[in-house]
């Protein structure tokens, strides 16, 4: 499927009903930075059909800079995750910090991503004239709650099943046309800059080495970093590509033990990378190969080629969209290989994704380079 070109402002039709007039739109995005870059993609069609229109993102704060920086939102309001896991006292405070700032800003719509418990309550505090939610609600509402939503949109819009559509439903919802289909997003030109000499000073040329990024959120979606090392030794073997690792601070033991055990030399770039700075360098690469996780998604967005691992998640939900790619994912029913450690129907503490061999991963990523290669 093709992305959709947005029309002119001029040939946009001039909105009318409950949903015109609408000036100021919140978008309650509190999970990682994968979804975010899922919910781009709404947030474009968004900019579109209210021109001018402010789009304020409820974030996390790690993820703030990525988005404003980029154009997906006009500002954010963060929070610190590490306080939301915090005491009673802790999450209260955070809330209520969150909550004056929201209310100071005043919104015309909000429309609710998450889906949780305290994003219902923050749309019902807010209180904009248009309030979109999901029905069925992932969390349903106990006899003494109210569902804060006045515009109900699918669990999945458009017929599809992949969690992007979750994230583009509400456009359905209002009426609205999809003109973005998928998340594509560009990197800041001062990043560029900054990667292509990171590239240089690291031996790196453009478009001739691989990404590969061996962490995740959970541990249950971590391929084995021995397993990575024979990858990228045996691809390194038969081309001229090099590999830059790159991840979050909390990822290094990971790369640590492919730095160790991998007998082609690597680029160490974990815990090194801001988010800006990672678009750019995906941007730049042959190929990713990683873990389901935000770094994937990241670099789709990018439109550099993707192999995806996966475990318990099924990638028909949450698989790469918007560049060529090869998702992975061992037979189901799962033949558990840790049951001492799984939590077989949570895809966070099922480690599925182990019984990937070597052998699959090297041929997907051959498989991929061939289909994507640039005729000379």
């Amino acid at each position: 499927m093709s992305t959709s070109q947005p029309r002119s402002v001029a040939e946009i039709p001039i909105l009318q009903g409950p949903f015109a007039d609408v000036r100021s739109i919140l978008i309650l995005q509190t999970k990682y930075i994968g979804d975010l870059v899922l919910a781009s993609a709404l947030a474009k069609n968004l900019q579109i059909a209210y021109p001018g229109a402010r789009i304020v993102f409820l974030c996390e704060a790690r993820c703030a800079s990525f988005l404003t920086a980029h154009g997906i939102a006009t500002e954010t309001v963060a929070f610190k995750r590490s306080s939301a896991r915090g005491t009673v006292l802790q999450r209260g405070v955070e809330l209520y910090q969150v909550l004056r700032k929201l209310r100071r800003l005043a919104f015309d719509m909000t429309i609710d991503l998450t889906d949780s418990k305290t994003t219902h309550f923050v749309a019902m505090v807010v209180n904009a004239r248009i309030r979109v939610g999901y029905f069925p609600t992932e969390r349903p509402l106990r006899r003494f709650e109210r569902q804060s939503a006045n515009v109900r949109a699918k669990p999945f819009g458009y017929g599809e099943r992949h969690f992007l559509y979750r994230y583009l439903s509400p456009l359905e919802a209002l009426g609205l046309d999809l003109r973005v289909r998928f998340p594509s997003i560009e990197p800041l030109p001062s990043e560029t800059a900054r990667v292509l000499t990171l590239l240089e000073r690291c031996g790196l040329r453009r478009k001739a080495f691989l990404v590969v990024h061996a962490g995740a959120s959970f541990p249950g979606r971590r391929w084995q970093p021995e397993r990575f090392a024979a990858v990228i030794d045996t691809i390194s073997s038969e081309t001229d590509l090099a590999v830059a690792l790159v991840g979050s601070p909390d990822e290094a033991e990971a790369n640590d033990q492919i730095v160790a055990t991998s007998k082609a030399p690597v680029v160490n770039l974990v815990g090194k990378l801001s988010l800006e700075t990672l678009m750019a360098l995906l941007k730049e690469a042959r190929l990713f190969l990683g873990n389901e996780s935000g770094p994937m998604h990241m670099a789709a967005a990018a439109g550099t080629p993707v192999v995806g691992l996966y475990g318990l998640t099924n990638p028909i939900a949450w698989g790469p969209v918007g560049a060529p790619s090869i998702s992975l994912r061992p037979p189901m029913p799962c033949e558990c290989v840790a049951a001492a450690r799984c939590h077989r129907t949570n895809p966070s503490k099922a480690f599925c994704v182990w019984r990937l061999e070597v052998h699959a991963v090297t041929e997907a990523v051959r498989e991929l380079l061939a289909r994507t290669e640039r005729p000379i």
